[in-house]
C-alpha cells in the first residue's frame, strides 16, 4: 500500500512543477505589459472583434453576450468609481476638496486600470471559449436582451455621472493640467571650470 501513495506523490510532483512554471512565465509576462497600455487595449479591441464576428456569423450565443455586457459595466463602473466613495466619508465629516485652499486629494480609482484591462479581456476570453460549447447556446429573442442592457447602461452612468457632478471629480486625465519635473540647467551639468 505505501509504494501506490509514493508513485502518485512523486508523479504528481512533476505536473506541480510543470504547472507553477507555467503559472510564472505568464505572471512574467503580464508583468512585462503593465507599462504598455496602448498595446494592451489593443489586443483587447482585437479578441472583442473576433468575438463579435463569430457570434455574428454564428447567429447565437446571445444570453453570454449578455451576460458579458453586464459583468462589463460592473467593471466599468468599479474603473470610474473612486477608491473611497464620498457619500461614506461624508458622514464621517470626511469631504473632498472643494475649494482651492482645501488639500488635494488625487483622484483614485476603485478599479485600476491594468486589472481592469486583464478582467476585461479575461471576460472576453472566457465568453469566447463559452461559444464553442452549444449547452451555452440558449434560445432568445435578442433585441429585448440588447433594448434592456442599453437601457441598464443609460440609468447607471446617468447614476454614475451625477455622482460625479456632485462630488467633482474627473476619472479621466483629458484636460487635467500636467506637472512636469524640473528640468536641469546648463549651469548645472556636473562641469567644474
Amino acid at each position: 500500500m505505501e509504494g501506490v501513495g509514493d508513485e502518485s506523490a512523486s508523479a504528481a510532483s512533476p505536473v506541480n512543477k510543470w504547472i507553477f512554471d507555467l503559472s510564472r512565465l505568464y505572471q512574467y509576462y503580464l508583468d512585462k505589459t503593465t507599462p504598455l497600455s496602448v498595446p494592451r487595449w489593443v489586443g483587447t479591441l482585437a479578441l472583442v472583434i473576433v468575438y463579435a464576428l463569430r457570434v455574428y456569423y454564428i447567429q447565437g450565443f446571445y444570453i453570454i453576450s449578455y451576460g458579458l455586457g453586464i459583468y462589463i459595466l460592473n467593471l466599468l463602473i468599479g474603473f470610474l468609481s473612486p477608491l473611497t466613495d464620498p457619500e461614506m466619508e461624508a458622514s464621517s465629516g470626511a469631504l473632498l476638496p472643494t475649494k482651492g485652499s482645501d488639500e488635494f486629494k488625487p483622484f483614485i480609482r476603485r478599479l485600476p486600470e491594468f486589472k481592469f484591462w486583464y478582467s476585461f479581456t479575461k471576460a472576453f476570453c472566457i465568453a469566447f471559449v463559452m461559444t464553442f460549447f452549444s449547452a451555452f447556446d440558449v434560445p432568445v429573442f435578442w433585441p429585448i436582451l440588447l433594448c434592456y442592457w442599453i437601457v441598464l447602461f443609460v440609468l447607471t452612468m446617468r447614476r454614475q455621472i451625477a455622482h460625479m457632478i456632485k462630488y467633482k471629480y474627473v476619472p479621466f486625465n483629458i484636460g487635467k493640467q500636467r506637472y512636469g519635473g524640473k528640468k536641469p540647467s546648463a549651469s548645472s551639468s556636473g562641469r567644474k571650470d
